[in-house]
């Protein structure tokens, strides 16, 4: 293939073992003005894409946590975590591993729903145990809540009526257990 540029087993390779999956890393940080563009500012400056993005307050109303998922197979994750130790108001980070974790994000889908498609875009959102939280005389917005490939799938089967509009969050995630 020309132009094709071929990946080097040592660009997917983190503290000696094969990465090339997403990681989904859990941070928590002081809840203080700037600390999150600090965080997005270091894999920024490191060339990393951030994946999907998700910020909330925790328990304790001092501390946020950061959720995000970035691609491992394009930089070494180790290096910028280490960097990450490093900024003043980050008090944990977590690379999460995915089956030691629950994650879900939550979507939005404006479709077009005529009176003849719109009885089987219901039947979709009960299917996907969606909710349906609008409805006009063209369109519905269909909410819906899950696993990354659930909404994919979610998405697929509506595309085809007419998506007019999409929103996601990024995934939020928590470790399995006690932990």
């Amino acid at each position: 293939m020309a132009g094709a540029e071929m990946v080097r087993l040592e660009d997917l390779r983190t503290n000696r073992a094969l990465s090339g999956r997403k990681h989904l890393l859990s941070i928590l940080v002081e809840n203080r003005p700037g600390v999150l563009a600090r965080v997005a500012g270091l894999f920024s400056r490191r060339g990393f894409n951030i994946d999907t993005l998700a910020v909330g307050p925790t328990d304790d109303p001092n501390i946020s946590r950061i959720t995000l998922t970035i691609d491992g197979a394009v930089h070494p994750i180790d290096q910028v975590t280490k960097q990450l130790h490093k900024l003043i108001n980050v008090l944990k980070i977590r690379d999460m591993e995915p089956e030691e974790t629950v994650a879900r994000e939550m979507a939005l889908f404006k479709v077009s729903a005529a009176v003849e498609n719109r009885a089987e875009i219901v039947q979709f959102a009960e299917i996907f145990r969606a909710k349906i939280v609008d409805v006009s005389r063209k369109a519905l917005i269909v909410e819906v809540t899950g696993s990354h490939d659930k909404i994919e799938a979610f998405e697929s089967m509506l595309r085809p009526h007419g998506l007019l509009e999409m929103v996601r969050t990024g995934e939020v995630a928590l470790a399995r257990g006690s932990d």
